[in-house]
């Protein structure tokens, strides 16, 4: 599996990459290949400012239907157009091309408190 270093990760699979104060945020590597192939991506959060821990969205796979938890606090500023009409983005690059959501960020050193790469790998091999 791979889990890029220069992102943080939460307990709930989800990814961020920091830029400034907005983050990047999506499904690990490790998630979306527990729940198979995603056919459908549901987000309407979009300019909404939102907790640690709220549900943002939801992800549809064959078998299952996941919420999404955003990793920090602040407002959702931006929805990756592309998963709408190709929602296997997140399946075939969940650190590229499968992005979710841009939130501009209410406290920045919050992504600093999320775990690394080493030990998210380390949670997922438990």
């Amino acid at each position: 599996m791979n889990f890029p270093e220069n992102l943080r990760y939460t307990k709930d699979h989800e990814w961020v990459r920091l830029e400034g104060d907005v983050a990047i945020i999506g499904i690990t590597e490790f998630a979306q290949s527990e729940l198979g192939d995603i056919v459908y991506v549901e987000i309407e959060t979009l300019d909404q400012h939102l907790g640690a821990e709220a549900v943002f969205g939801t992800v549809e796979a064959v078998k299952t239907v996941s919420d999404l938890f955003l990793p920090v606090t602040g407002t959702v500023i931006e929805i990756n157009p592309e998963l709408n009409n190709k929602p296997e983005l997140v399946n075939n690059d969940p650190y590229g091309e499968g992005w979710m959501i841009k939130v501009k960020v209410d406290t920045p050193a919050d992504v600093d408190t999320l775990l690394s790469a080493e030990a998210y790998s380390a949670l997922v091999k438990n």
